[in-house]
């Protein structure tokens, strides 16, 4: 069953870079979704060959439209290759995960029923230990659960949709904000010109576009019990640009900005995104 309804159309972006075997899990997640997406977008910043030919074999099966948008390499931009996918999605919410996020079977039903105007979301993951996540990239069935050896912080494993209304959590959008799993209404994203693309490297460019929303009154909701996903181990990225990037962050605090100037509006043509962006 596909989202709809009452509910809004859901795009889901998957951001990710040369990293295919893990990519391949992440889709077959997203393949047995109770309730499917409307599209799949997997936000590519460059990868080899082996990532295209991956995709191209998933979208022959495949149960909604999976669409590859990609860029060339030209070292880590994740904020203009997420500005593309938002430029190209045709739903009117978008939900985004990384490349290395295995998704619960409950996981897109849960955002269609937490998907509220006015807001956006920010979701949690479980952690797995480099030892599980090689067991499940090696292709072992593995059972995910809050009793599952390997996960780290077992509380965001836990699937328990009722006790979604009791977590609070952050308010604002300079805190614990992580890019890996979040939510917004496609048009909150236009308005705030999605990311920012001074941002580039590793680094702030989730907690500078979540300011952005709060500063223009969109508020923050944690969605924590319901929308249950897993992050594949993986070494630390390089921090070298993070204190280049912490200072655009700072900019938008001190100016209470609302919308970034090189942003996803340069990839919006009408209704039609640009045609050299989408495989």
């Amino acid at each position: 069953m596909t989202a709809g309804g009452g509910g809004p159309r859901i795009s889901l972006i998957v951001a990710t870079y040369n990293w295919p075997s893990a990519l391949q899990l992440v889709l077959a997640s997203i393949a047995v979704q109770r309730v499917m997406p409307f599209e799949v977008l997997v936000a590519d910043d460059g990868s080899r060959p082996d990532t295209r030919e991956l995709i191209e074999r998933t979208q022959q099966t495949f149960p909604v439209p999976l669409v590859h948008v990609w860029h060339e390499d030209t070292g880590f931009r994740l904020a203009a290759i997420r500005n593309k996918a938002i430029a190209a999605a045709r739903g009117d919410y978008v939900v985004q995960i990384d490349g290395d996020i295995v998704l619960h079977p409950g996981f897109i039903a849960a955002h269609a029923a937490f998907a509220q105007r006015g807001s956006w979301v920010q979701g949690s993951r479980a952690l797995l230990s480099e030892a599980l996540t090689v067991r499940l990239l090696s292709g072992e069935r593995v059972s995910l659960t809050p009793f599952t050896g390997g996960i780290n912080n077992r509380a965001n494993a836990l699937y328990a949709p009722v006790l979604d209304p009791l977590f609070r959590g952050e308010k604002g959008g300079m805190k614990r904000v992580r890019g890996c799993h979040m939510a917004f209404w496609r048009d909150d994203l236009l308005r705030a010109n999605g990311y920012d693309e001074a941002i580039e490297g590793w680094g702030r460019e989730d907690s500078e576009l979540a300011t952005r929303l709060c500063n223009a009154g969109i508020a923050r909701r944690n969605l924590k019990f319901s929308a249950v996903c897993y992050h594949l181990w993986h070494k630390q990225a390089s921090f070298d640009a993070v204190d280049r990037n912490h200072e655009v962050f700072m900019r938008t605090v001190r100016e209470q900005r609302t919308r970034c100037e090189r942003g996803v509006d340069q990839y919006l043509s009408g209704t039609t995104p640009p045609l050299s962006l989408v495989r």
